[in-house]
């Protein structure tokens, strides 16, 4: 008896621990937390940095803040939400860029490797000096040679994009010259398909997404089957912040090296001057004439960036041991990340700083508290019962539109949009944000592009709406895994109702409004 009792003691404490351990290992899947002064940081400087966020003309979605591989400070403006991808645009360049770095180190291919040698059977007759000079090293730097950037033009008309960038033609010596060329970095994604087999996204999960327990992500493929590469990969805000702390950590996560440092430092360094011939002191203002790297870009104060259009940011800051990432929408690059020079940076220390349980719990509820205006709900209108249930059918039009109708109940307006034969559902709520999903495609900045979001699921919007005045409905349709909402504003007048679109990527674009008239 009494042995059976110590056996029992034994497994009961041996239970304990594993349990305990359970409890108390830090997860595997997500980055440590800690708080700003504990890592150096002023909370009070992380306060200012939001609260001037909320003054400036930029539109947050969400900010994660690293210090010595800590989260110190993270946050979400509703209705983003930290479990949601958010769309990289050139961000995902970057990341195209190290599946190359991956190929380089297993010896699949070279930087030196000549562009043409991988595409035999898409060269154009006549293969120009230049062409054939093309290396991957000048895909990487943005140098191929081509004078105008030929990418929007290639992936709204052809089919066969690396035919297309090919017959494309050289003007200026590969490697010499800077131009922004996202056909470029396509043909980087071609090119590791063609050297390991597999797509980019497929080839880096074993290599960068598992490793740092990243899931979900996806990236929009070329109507051949291949990973655009220069934009269209999604990830959640933590997964860039993963993606830059292995950067500053020179390829080393967990212990283990998965990339090899010596490409971390290559890909990194000032390769090329995007404008050599610019004053001093525009360079010195600019954060697009500090150098370009391997599909990054370098910084002011010592630091390098992944970079995507509207603000998509993963900032690198080696010399204070620091990652900040950021998701957004804003006409003003430049102006987004000044606020990170002139509030977090001077808000770091080398040294720890004294606890301030006041100003955490400030910052902490400030960060919880972040949130995008919803429409202003205005007057009581007296047309919500005139058009509740009603359909409105409009003339031929550019948009396809052919009938839309309304039901306002509870405070939601459930609204069904028929475009050509297909009909969507949303619902929109009066000062709140009502969640949904819908598979016609939102604004986007390469949403002309072939095969564009083919494959990908769903796309997740919010909506909300408010009364511009007694007879103008303001429908707000945020699709909020990417940077970008859609206004639909609806005037009813009588039997008749005037709609009018306009997406926050195109701020000067006015569209024509629709008219429909009431069928019942």
């Amino acid at each position: 008896m009494k042995i059976t009792v110590r056996i029992s003691g034994y497994l009961f404490l041996l239970l304990f621990c594993l349990l305990y351990a359970c409890k108390t290992e830090p997860s595997t899947t997500s980055l440590p937390r800690s708080l700003p002064e504990t890592e150096g940081v002023s909370s009070q400087g992380i306060i200012d940095f939001l609260d001037a966020a909320a003054r400036s003309r930029n539109e947050f979605h969400s900010f994660m803040f690293l210090r010595h591989g800590k989260v110190i400070a993270e946050g979400w403006w509703n209705p983003y939400r930290p479990e949601l991808r958010h769309t990289l645009y050139s961000t995902s360049k970057s990341f195209t860029a190290t599946a190359v770095g991956f190929a380089a180190s297993e010896k699949l291919l070279s930087v030196n490797d000549k562009v043409i040698s991988f595409f035999p059977d898409f060269l154009p007759d006549t293969v120009s000096a230049y062409l054939s000079e093309m290396k991957v090293k000048d895909l990487l730097t943005m140098s191929a040679g081509m004078d105008p950037d030929p990418t929007f033009k290639t992936v709204v008309n052809d089919s066969n994009w690396v035919k297309s960038f090919l017959a494309v033609p050289v003007v200026h010596e590969p490697g010499t010259k800077f131009l922004y060329n996202t056909l470029a970095t396509y043909m980087l994604s071609a090119i590791v398909q063609k050297a390991t087999g597999e797509k980019v996204l497929d080839y880096l999960k074993p290599r960068l997404f598992e490793p740092l327990a990243i899931e979900g992500m996806d990236w929009e493929v070329d109507p051949r089957g291949i990973n655009v590469g220069g934009w269209g990969l999604r990830l959640k805000t933590e997964d860039m912040a993963k993606f830059g702390q292995l950067f500053l950590q020179k390829g080393i996560w967990n212990g283990k090296q998965l990339i090899p440092s010596a490409w971390i430092e290559e890909a990194t360094s000032k390769k090329i001057d995007q404008a050599p011939d610019a004053p001093q002191a525009i360079k010195d203002s600019s954060e697009w004439m500090q150098g370009y790297c391997y599909q990054m870009w370098r910084c002011r104060h010592n630091a390098y960036r992944a970079d995507g259009a509207y603000g998509q940011y993963i900032i690198v800051l080696p010399d204070q041991d620091a990652i900040i990432a950021i998701t957004a929408e804003t006409p003003d690059m430049q102006n987004e990340i000044n606020l990170v020079w002139e509030y977090l940076l001077p808000a770091m220390s080398p040294d720890k700083l004294p606890e301030n349980s006041t100003l955490n719990t400030t910052l902490k509820e400030k960060l919880n508290s972040l949130a995008l205006a919803v429409p202003v709900a205005g007057i009581s209108s007296d047309s919500i019962s005139q058009i509740s249930g009603k359909t409105f059918a409009f003339e031929p039009n550019d948009r396809h539109l052919n009938k839309m109708d309304f039901r306002l109940a509870d405070n939601i307006c459930s609204v069904s949009i028929m475009i050509d034969t297909l009909q969507y559902k949303f619902s929109f709520g009066a000062g709140q944000w009502i969640p949904g999903e819908t598979t016609l495609h939102g604004p986007n900045l390469l949403l002309p592009a072939k095969a564009h979001f083919k494959g990908l699921p769903p796309s997740i919007v919010a909506g909300s709406f408010g009364w511009k005045d007694n007879n103008t409905l303001q429908l707000v349709l945020r699709y909020i895994e990417s940077p970008h909402t859609q206004t639909i504003s609806c005037k009813f007048t009588g039997k008749s109702i005037l709609v009018g679109f306009h997406n926050s990527n195109e701020p000067d674009n006015i569209q024509p409004e629709l008219k429909g008239i009431l069928t019942q």
